[in-house]
C-alpha cells in the first residue's frame, strides 16, 4: 500500500491495517467492562445469521430464589419453575465516504489528503458510536410509558428508581454533595449491587465542576513517539469518566422569584450494562474512483455494523422505518421496556446496572 488511490487500493489489507492501529478510547471503554462483547449477539448475527438479520428475540433467564425449606423428615417439599423471558436485541448500521481531489495534490506539493483521512477514521466512528450509545441511554429513560399494567409500572419505577435528580438544589448545595452524589445514585439504583457500577459519562461542565472540588483526575498515556498526553478521560470514586458535551442538556426558563438554569444529565454504567458486537459490512472499505469531476477525484467510503444488546432491557422495534434504527429512533421510549416473560412480569430493575445524575452541573 505504497499509493493510495483506486488502483492500488486493497479493502482488505486496509481493513487489517485499521484494526491494527491502537485504539486507545475503545480499549479503555473495555476495561472498565461497562460495554463488553456479547456472545449471543455474534451467534446471532454472524455465526447462525440468516441474510438480512437485524434484530432478534433472544431467551433470557430468569434467576432461581425462593424461601428454603426445612429439611425435618416431615416437611414435603415444593418445587419452583424459573420463568424465561424475552430479550430485543439488534443491528444498527452507519455510513460515510470523504472525496479528495487530484488537484488538490497538485497545487499543494504532494500532500496526500487522503492520508491525512485514513488516520483520523478510528476516532470518527469512536464519535459516531459514543453518540449512537448516548442515544441508547436516552431511550432507556423514556420508556416510562411504554406498554401496559404491570410491565408500564415496572419500566416507569425502573426510570425512578435509576435517577438520582438534584436539580432543584442551589449550586452551592450540589457542591457541597458533591463528594456523595454518584454513591447515593448507584446505591439508589442497585442497593447492595452498586459496585459493579464502573463507568461515568458526563458534560464537561459537570467534569469542570468536579475537578474544581478535586473529585476527577485524568488519565495519561504515551503515544507512539514517546510523548505523555492527556486520554480526555478521569476518574471519580474509581469510576472511569467520559468527558462529552453532546450529553443531554436542558435549560429550565427562569420565573419572577428564580433566574434560568441548566440541568445536565449523567449517566453511569456497571459492568456488562452494553453488549457491542461488530458484526460487519460485506465491504467495510472501499475507494471509488471519478476521473471525469473537478479533474479526478477519490472517494474513501466507510461501512460498519454493529450489534447491540442492554443488560435487562428489550429494545421492542416498535417505532423503526427502516433495517437500521436511526439514532433518533433509539432515543424514542416506545422502543425500549424491560425485560418481560411476555405476560406481566419484568426481571427485577436492581440488576440493571444502568443509572443517571441531573445536575446543575
Amino acid at each position: 500500500m505504497s499509493k493510495f488511490d483506486a488502483k492500488s487500493f486493497n479493502e482488505k489489507a486496509f481493513g487489517k491495517y485499521m484494526s491494527a492501529i491502537p485504539n486507545v478510547k475503545l480499549n479503555k471503554l473495555k476495561e472498565s467492562r461497562a460495554i463488553v462483547s456479547d456472545a449471543r449477539l455474534r451467534e446471532t448475527f454472524v455465526t447462525n445469521s440468516q441474510t438480512g438479520t437485524v434484530y432478534a428475540v433472544l431467551p433470557f433467564f430468569g434467576l432461581i430464589g425462593g424461601d428454603a425449606l426445612n429439611y425435618d423428615g416431615q416437611t414435603n417439599l415444593t418445587a419452583e419453575r424459573t420463568d424465561t423471558f424475552e430479550q430485543g436485541v439488534f443491528v444498527y448500521g452507519r455510513m460515510k465516504g470523504w472525496t479528495e481531489a487530484d488537484f488538490s495534490y497538485d497545487v499543494t506539493g504532494g500532500v496526500n489528503f487522503m492520508a491525512n483521512v485514513r488516520n483520523q477514521i478510528n476516532r470518527y466512528w469512536n464519535d459516531v458510536d459514543q453518540g449512537t450509545l448516548l442515544a441508547i441511554l436516552e431511550g432507556v429513560f423514556a420508556m416510562s410509558a411504554t406498554g401496559t399494567g404491570a410491565i408500564k409500572t415496572a419500566n416507569a419505577e425502573f426510570v425512578d428508581k435509576h435517577t438520582y435528580d438534584i436539580s432543584d438544589l442551589t449550586t452551592e448545595e450540589e457542591r457541597r454533595m458533591g463528594a456523595t452524589s454518584l454513591n447515593v445514585a448507584i446505591q439508589k439504583a442497585c442497593g447492595d449491587h452498586k459496585q459493579k457500577f464502573s463507568l461515568v459519562i458526563c458534560h464537561s461542565t459537570v467534569a469542570t465542576n468536579l475537578e474544581n472540588l478535586k473529585l476527577l483526575a485524568y488519565l495519561k498515556y504515551t503515544d507512539a513517539e514517546g510523548i505523555e498526553r492527556d486520554l480526555e478521560m478521569g476518574t471519580w470514586n474509581g469510576r472511569l469518566v467520559i468527558v462529552d458535551d453532546s450529553m443531554p442538556v436542558e435549560v429550565v426558563p427562569g420565573s419572577e422569584s428564580a433566574d434560568s438554569y441548566t440541568k445536565y444529565t449523567t449517566y453511569v454504567l456497571g459492568e456488562g450494562a452494553i453488549g457491542f458486537e461488530p458484526v460487519g459490512a460485506k465491504v467495510p472499505y472501499e475507494m471509488v474512483r471519478d476521473a471525469k469531476t473537478n479533474g479526478g477525484e477519490d472517494t474513501l467510503i466507510s461501512r460498519k455494523r454493529n450489534a447491540v444488546s442492554v443488560a435487562g432491557i428489550s429494545y421492542l422495534k416498535a417505532s423503526q422505518k427502516t433495517n437500521s434504527p436511526t439514532d433518533e429512533e433509539l432515543k424514542n421510549g416506545k422502543n425500549w421496556a424491560l425485560v418481560s416473560n411476555g405476560d406481566s412480569k419484568t426481571i427485577n430493575h436492581k440488576a440493571i446496572p444502568i443509572a443517571r445524575i441531573i445536575s446543575r452541573g
